[in-house]
């Protein structure tokens, strides 16, 4: 009995420490005291997090033993223990370089990290950052080029990131916008796959809203959902940069990977791997249920060092190879902000290695970019692409939440692979027609039947979305231009056949199953009703476009402008169970903040504004 009591007695106090209570404060910017929103708060070694809001306030439950971490990038990290207090207001030091531009902004004024305050400061530069140039797409002649071909491809990484820099008070750089990446940045309502198919196709025409006699079509792919239990067995090897370049980043990768940690199942096996000056291996073959041990074999991370990015995907991929799951899911997941310094680091060399390394592992390589001030995204985006895997980025833990915990299946799991789409246009009822975005995943012709040739990956549950700008036949524009005639071929002989048909065009899509190396096939045409205005989920997906296209000065925008986006997405907020939608409507207020009147209009009109 004494036993007991004197157990009971040991108890109480840990009892007693392990009770929660309100902690609320403001989180502000060191010296200046303005309030910064959308700083994540998390409660270190729990699950525990929430973010600041417009003004700076947060509340979250901890307990007196617990330490609160406040994570923002381009600021230094602070931790704070909680002990008997009930407020808790940060000051939060900046720490992302400035460079002087001689060049005036287009906007004067701007927008601070989405707090509703508008300064005249000059933004600063986040110099360093690597984006791939790419041509905007063009109109085509149906009649001549009736054939578009592309990879598709569910990542949102542009969005976020895109985010990220409107949030510094900074337009985007144009090459940092691709559009088809804020498309599926956002699930979409379309129909669940039917039978054995794991993609739905959904195809549907509506008025284009910046050219108002052209139409717009929207092309939706579903993957099937698959409930975590009926998952194949993983093997994940996480690849950690701890370079210096990381030291800003490393407490909200370390928040990230845990999250990832929490998916695990016990017939999962986890390895860590890490690179700086060198790589080590931290951890093998690991358990999936022992997540506290690999949490904290995260937790002890620190980083320093340059950036041995080649070496470490050499590694990685070996243990891959090593302990490869034979029907299992093999994926490394690279945390980096692609900063390579050491060994293989050209586009070229990392091609090479990610694609010989893939296919002798027969891993994938999912992307998680991190970071500002010296960010590749080009480098990043990359490897996802040869490494037949998909690429996002973090900003805050509200976006490692969505990437790697509600859509940990979407990004672990690949419901189809090599997905590959074309569409055949009609000439007697489209005379042009533009894809919008995925210039970077443009395929020739042949390339679709061509099942050696690499698509893109749709993971499970994930919605994809193309949208294709029309000019219907006899309007009499052509913006696909014309060739003189030839010299040495008249235009004598066999005229153009065309087959008579109600349809605008046709959609075919080609994917591959997990495991399998021959391509199966579904397809769908439009009849286009004539449908005289965009609601719902088409009015919001075209509300992107329209907001892609502004932030890529395009020379399609047409009469594009910031309140038009805000109009048609407001139409589109039915969906929107998680906030992402109506957090969007906020950002093209920052947007508009930002880049100012100028970006809406006509590129001539841009020219002499910008006083060229």
């Amino acid at each position: 009995m004494k036993s007991l009591i004197l157990l009971l007695a040991c108890l109480l106090p840990l009892g007693a420490a392990a009770q929660t209570h309100a902690v609320s404060g403001t989180v502000t910017v060191e010296e200046s005291g303005e309030p910064l929103a959308h700083c994540s708060i998390h409660v270190k070694h729990t699950d525990r997090h929430t973010k600041t809001d417009k003004i700076g306030r947060y509340r979250i439950q901890a307990a007196a033993t617990d330490t609160l971490c406040f994570v923002m990038l381009g600021y230094d990290t602070v931790e704070e223990a909680v002990g008997n207090r009930t407020r808790i207001d940060i000051a939060l030091h900046p720490m992302f370089e400035v460079f002087e531009e001689e060049e005036e902004s287009v906007a004067p004024a701007y927008l601070t990290r989405m707090t509703g305050i508008v300064t005249t400061e000059r933004p600063a530069r986040l110099s360093g950052e690597e984006y791939a140039h790419r041509e905007e797409n063009r109109f085509h002649a149906a009649l001549h080029e009736p054939l578009s071909t592309f990879a598709l491809e569910a990542d949102g990484a542009s969005y976020a990131n895109c985010r990220r820099i409107l949030a510094s008070g900074r337009a985007p750089e144009t090459d940092a916008v691709r559009i088809e990446e804020f498309l599926n940045y956002f699930d979409y309502d379309y129909p669940a796959p039917e039978g054995e198919a794991p993609l739905s196709l959904q195809v549907e025409a509506g008025p284009c809203p910046w050219a108002a006699a052209h139409r717009l079509v929207r092309i939706g792919l579903k993957a099937r959902e698959v409930a975590g239990a009926e998952l194949p067995p993983a093997y994940f090897v996480y690849l950690i940069d701890v370079s210096g370049s990381m030291y800003r980043t490393l407490p909200l990768v370390k928040a990230s990977m845990k999250m990832l940690t929490d998916n695990l199942r016990a017939e999962d096996r986890v390895s860590i791997v890490t690179y700086a000056d060198g790589v080590q291996v931290r951890a093998q073959n690991i358990p999936g249920n022992e997540r506290r041990r690999i949490k904290d074999l995260i937790d002890e991370l620190e980083a320093g060092g340059s950036t041995a990015g080649g070496a470490g995907l050499e590694k990685a991929y070996g243990i891959a190879r090593k302990y490869r799951i034979a029907e299992g899911n093999n994926r490394i997941i690279l945390c980096s902000d692609g900063d390579f310094n050491v060994g293989p680091s050209s586009d070229r060399e990392m091609q090479a290695l990610i694609e010989r390394q893939r296919k002798l592992s027969g891993a994938q390589l999912s992307v998680i970019g991190f970071g500002m001030g010296n960010y590749k995204d080009s480098k990043m985006q990359l490897m996802a692409e040869h490494g037949d895997g998909n690429y996002a980025y973090v900003d805050d833990l509200r976006e490692a939440a969505k990437v790697l915990f509600g859509e940990f299946g979407a990004t672990a799991w690949a419901a189809a692979r090599d997905v590959k789409m074309q569409v055949e246009f009609n000439p007697a009822q489209v005379a042009s027609y533009r894809l919008i975005g995925y210039e970077s995943r443009l395929l020739e012709a042949e390339d679709f039947n061509d099942d050696r040739r690499d698509g893109g990956e749709i993971g499970a549950g994930h919605c994809v979305t193309a949208l294709y700008e029309l000019i219907p036949a006899g309007a009499g524009e052509h913006p696909a231009g014309s060739v003189d005639a030839l010299r040495y071929q008249g235009r004598q002989g066999t005229p153009v056949v065309t087959i008579p048909s109600a349809e605008a065009l046709a959609v075919k899509v080609r994917y591959k199953l997990p495991g399998e190396e021959r391509s199966r096939l579904i397809q769908e045409e439009l009849i286009d009703s004539g449908t005289e205005e965009l609601t719902g989920d088409f009015a919001f997906a075209a509300a992107l476009a329209m907001y892609g296209q502004l932030l890529r000065l395009s020379d399609f925008r047409g009469t594009a402008s910031w309140d038009a986006v805000i109009r048609l997405a407001q139409s589109g907020l039915a969906n929107d169970p998680e906030g992402y939608r109506r957090e969007f409507i906020d950002l093209v207020r920052v947007a508009k903040a930002v880049c100012g009147d100028a970006y809406c209009m006509q590129p001539g009109e841009s020219r002499i504004a910008a006083g060229e």
